[in-house]
């Protein structure tokens, strides 16, 4: 798909024109600039018009929207860029830094539910064919609701060591795991019928 884009001289930007090249429909520009994530000026004939720079503001509200991040957060965090220029690189850096804990958290757990979504997360289904080696008769319920292996705090090489670090823990519970049936053939994987 081919986009109109403006010239690179043009320094302002129509509603429409931002719209297009930046891929937001014209009633959510207007919903960002109503809760103070971007900012226009009116000409005399009342029309709004856009710093370039808006384009920028606007990619980071998309993809801060898409990886889960709040609108409020990113307000936050844009307010703290000058209105009265175009932030430079070392403005963009100070809120890359400040985002940089939030967004590797958010790393941590993505790659926790991809990594570990074929494996027992203890979620209490006890129906994985791991389930009984590492959350025998749920145990890990006793922490509390939910999958609580996705939901610990990475620690460890096994966090950190992706596949590998995962197969040295199965490893660790095969040795360490009961001969017996660990939950007395309440679930599949103890009837011989686990899915994987």
């Amino acid at each position: 798909m081919t986009v109109a884009r403006p010239a690179h001289h043009v320094t302002e930007l129509t509603v429409g024109q931002l719209s297009a090249r930046s891929g937001v429909a014209v009633t959510a520009l207007h919903f960002y600039e109503s809760k103070g994530l971007i900012k226009s000026r009116r000409t005399p004939g009342n029309q709004r018009r856009y710093t370039r720079d808006t384009l920028r503001r606007i990619s980071v509200i998309r993809v801060a929207q898409r990886m889960g991040i709040p609108l409020s957060t990113v307000a936050e965090a844009l307010a703290e860029l000058p209105e009265e220029r175009t932030p430079t690189r070392e403005d963009w850096a100070r809120l890359s830094r400040r985002w940089r804990a939030d967004l590797n958290e958010r790393i941590e757990q993505l790659l926790a539910l991809r990594d570990g979504l074929e494996d027992c997360i203890g979620c209490g289904c006890l129906s994985v064919r791991d389930c009984p080696l590492t959350n025998p008769y749920d145990e890990l319920g006793e922490e509390g609701p939910g999958p609580r292996r996705l939901l610990r705090e990475p620690t460890g090489a096994a966090a950190r060591g992706g596949a590998r670090g995962r197969a040295r823990t199965a490893r660790t519970a095969e040795r360490t795991a009961p001969v017996a049936d660990p939950c007395g053939g309440v679930s599949p994987s103890c009837q011989g019928g686990a899915t994987d």
